[in-house]
């Protein structure tokens, strides 16, 4: 059985000044059907943040393509993006006024197989049929408590401090990334990676059934349409990156999405 690999990358200014999310989409210049996802969410005042966001996606890729996937960790490779791309947030604070931060999702495919790494409150998910496989845990306070077993997860949503983040790019601190894996993937398998101007306007269930309805494309279109409205005008960025895996038969040449594309 060959699985093909369909993708989308999307993203709308919400109703912010700047757009600070950056999300790509990056085959491998070497390796047959691999691809790096990125996505970022950056945070630090007028461009600061989209600097950062813009490093995140810059280091990845640096990482991704000097990695040769027979003879390297792909856990390596995934922390040594996001461990780069923290140095370099880092020596931004040191040559400007800025104070610059980011969140980093980052989403390794190779044939049969996924490998993730993720720090902040961007979130990657997994999904099979509509449900729910596999999902990062936020580095955020409110995220805390709900493992403490303080708060749920509903209350979370709506607690006054769901958007102090406990760990990204560019503090002080090493950056916590946590790393996750899928085998033995299957037709119909779905990765999104999506900021918080997102998925804070869905349930695990709404998007599961949006990506297994529609391709890549309009689940795209229909999600930032759906976010923009829930927002109220209030709304934040919204970025997300989708891949999809399909049989051959159903799709009939390799779709490897290449740079960002905006809906605005």
């Amino acid at each position: 059985m060959t699985l093909l690999i369909e993708t989308c990358a999307a993203q709308h200014i919400g109703d912010r000044q700047e757009q600070q999310d950056r999300v790509g989409v990056f085959g491998h210049p070497k390796a047959k059907g691999t691809l790096l996802a990125v996505l970022a969410d950056g945070m630090g005042g007028h461009t600061g943040g989209a600097l950062a966001a813009e490093q995140v996606v810059h280091s990845a890729r640096t990482s991704f393509d000097i990695w040769g996937p027979s003879a390297e960790s792909v856990d390596e490779m995934l922390q040594a993006g996001i461990r780069d791309a923290h140095d370099a947030i880092k020596l931004t604070r040191y040559t400007s006024e800025q104070d610059p931060h980011s969140t980093a999702c980052l989403l390794a495919l190779q044939p049969g197989r996924a490998d993730w790494a993720h720090c902040g409150d961007s979130r990657i998910y997994h999904f099979r049929d509509g449900a729910r496989i596999a999902r990062t845990e936020d580095h955020s306070y409110v995220m805390d408590l709900v493992r403490k077993g303080l708060i749920t997860e509903a209350q979370a949503e709506q607690h006054p401090n769901k958007n102090i983040l406990l760990s990204c790019l560019g503090d002080p601190e090493l950056p916590q990334v946590v790393l996750g894996r899928a085998e033995s993937l299957v037709d119909g398998d779905c990765f999104i990676l999506c900021s918080d101007g997102l998925w804070a306007y869905f349930s695990d269930g709404e998007l599961g059934q949006i990506l297994k309805e529609f391709a890549p494309r309009q689940a795209a279109e229909t999600l930032i349409n759906a976010a923009r409205s829930r927002g109220r005008g209030r709304g934040d960025n919204c970025t997300l990156a989708i891949v999809r895996l399909r049989l051959r038969e159903k799709v009939p040449e390799l779709k490897i999405g290449r740079g960002v594309e905006r809906t605005t």
